[in-house]
């Protein structure tokens, strides 16, 4: 598929200002959406919208199909009477500028368990109606989502193999019995995602007014610990106790010696092959229901991966083994249609996988942040972007803040980045401003799509890095501050973006009027 030229933001939802703790779906929400749309902004890029399992990562969710009821906002529910004020006058004096997860999980959940509680007594007929269809149109994934959320929360958060064996192995007795003693819980957790696809909806079509399209995630592998994983066990590489066999990884490079052992458990493209690839299609298409544009995260793994014995504490010994390739987009296809799709494809770049991604018409990823480690002919520089349906970045969630790196990298690297820039080696300047230079580079090249993280357009350093991948903890946290979003960034990124024809503003006649159109000048 092919984009048209735009620019936008990379923020996650949990970011946003707010009272409660962590960004949620509420009026700074909607006040950062009219902050991308006064801009001339057209996207908005977010990471995975499910509910976070360990480490507090969108990418090990519980679910790959659920959405994360942390980001449900009090506010909207106090409006529909579904809290009252009297919830919300003790909130915890939760930090502004991180999510502290513990304790807002623990706070949270139990206003949301309030909030179902209203719900029960005050909810309409026909609002009651809607979370019936909801039900209805959900079933493939929500009725086991909700099973395995009930069931979590009772055998006190462990992984799902240390359940009861019988519900461990999905007994149908045991099944039954279950379902029976957690019908209220079972409840509770469809209500929750009843509510957060409708807050989130509303916020999605609100873009959409103001020209701004969402693009998602989809992470290319599940977390074991997912309902996913505990409902489909014949998808994936277990044993008879439920344990992986196989597990999922990159292999030892520049950056890590040892690897990156990821853990999620292995497909088995076989079996899923058989069933037409239907548990795929039916991620695409939920997915969908929440985005409009999808980046597959380690597309590289559709035409081959690393497996790793799942004994083995590194991902040192592990195999490249070959993925389903075009057979699973073109089962997708055929079943939904051509789908806006963006392949991250960064790491290890191999004929192959590049062979499958153009096969598919699908756009790759190019990073600014990778560019300035060789020479001239580095495959990320602008100069080198032959293809421009693609989309650059000056840095991503898992790279550091564009000043975190500059100021990290080494001198000689540092002086071929000003020169680049067309800046005097030998001169000082701050990080902070560097980050926009290689926003304005990413916004003035030739690819159709740039984004920048919100970090960078802020300038901020390493204290506002989203992720460090293969560390546990400091993750996921960071958030900005209300007055970030200011008058002066906004007449700076805008500025950028109609200058390099990302955004075309409506020129009235007055103005048409004392424009001259040079190609019609006389020759002299």
């Amino acid at each position: 598929m092919k984009f048209e030229r735009a620019s936008g933001v990379l923020l996650h939802p949990t970011c946003f200002p707010g009272d409660y703790g962590i960004g949620d779906l509420g009026a700074e929400a909607y006040n950062f959406v009219d902050f991308l749309h006064e801009t001339g902004q057209k996207l908005w890029q977010i990471l995975p919208l499910n509910p976070t399992g360990y480490g507090d990562s969108p990418y090990s969710g519980f679910s790959a199909f659920a959405g994360n009821p942390l980001l449900i906002s009090p506010d909207i529910l106090l409006g529909q009477t579904f809290l009252d004020l009297a919830d919300l006058q003790e909130v915890p004096d939760f930090p502004t500028d991180r999510v502290d997860f513990g304790p807002v999980i623990e706070w949270k959940m139990k206003l949301l368990e309030r909030s179902f509680e209203l719900f029960q007594e005050r909810a309409a007929p026909e609002v009651r109606a809607q979370l019936s269809a909801f039900e209805v149109e959900n079933a493939g994934w929500l009725e086991d989502f909700a099973m395995f959320m009930a069931a979590k929360a009772a055998h006190g958060g462990v992984v799902w193999s240390e359940w009861e064996e019988g519900l461990a192995r999905r007994e149908p007795d045991a099944l039954v019995k279950w379902h029976t003693q957690l019908v209220h819980d079972i409840a509770f957790q469809k209500y929750l995602q009843f509510t957060f696809f409708d807050q989130w909806q509303s916020l999605r079509l609100y873009a959409t007014e103001r020209g701004v399209k969402v693009m998602g995630d989809i992470p290319i592998f599940v977390a074991y610990d997912s309902a996913e994983v505990w409902a489909h066990p014949d998808l994936f590489y277990l044993d008879e106790k439920g344990q992986a066999t196989v597990v999922a990884g990159v292999p030892p490079d520049y950056f890590s010696a040892t690897g990156q052992r990821w853990g999620n458990p292995l497909y088995r493209w076989d079996v899923l092959d058989r069933t037409g690839y239907a548990w795929w299609i039916e991620r695409f298409q939920t997915t969908f229901k929440l985005v409009d544009i999808v980046r597959l995260d380690h597309f590289r793994g559709f035409e081959a991966y690393w497996e790793i014995p799942a004994q083995e504490e590194t991902a040192v010994k592990g195999r490249w083994v070959k993925g389903p390739r075009d057979s699973v987009f073109k089962a997708v296809f055929a079943a939904l249609g051509e789908k806006p799709i963006i392949a991250e494809d960064l790491g290890i770049i191999t004929p192959e996988m590049e062979a499958l991604r153009d096969g598919l018409g699908i756009p790759g990823m190019k990073v600014l942040q990778f560019a300035f480690a060789s020479d001239a002919t580095d495959i990320y520089l602008p100069h080198n972007i032959q293809q421009p349906n693609v989309l650059l970045y000056s840095g991503t969630h898992d790279n550091d803040t564009t000043a975190g790196w500059f100021s990290q990298i080494s001198p000689t690297e540092q002086q071929y980045v000003l020169r680049y820039l067309g800046d005097n080696p030998q001169g000082e300047y701050p990080p902070s401003e560097i980050a926009w230079k290689l926003v304005r580079l990413a916004w003035s090249s030739v690819a159709n799509l740039a984004v920048a993280p919100l970090q960078d357009l802020l300038g901020l350093g390493n204290e506002a890095r989203m992720n460090k991948p293969g560390s546990v903890g400091g993750n996921w946290d960071w958030r900005y501050q209300p007055d970030n979003l200011n008058e002066e960034l906004k007449g700076r990124l805008q500025d950028i973006t109609v200058t390099y024809g990302r955004y075309v503003p409506a020129i009235d006649e007055a103005q048409k009027a004392t424009m001259i159109d040079y190609r019609k000048m006389p020759e002299q």
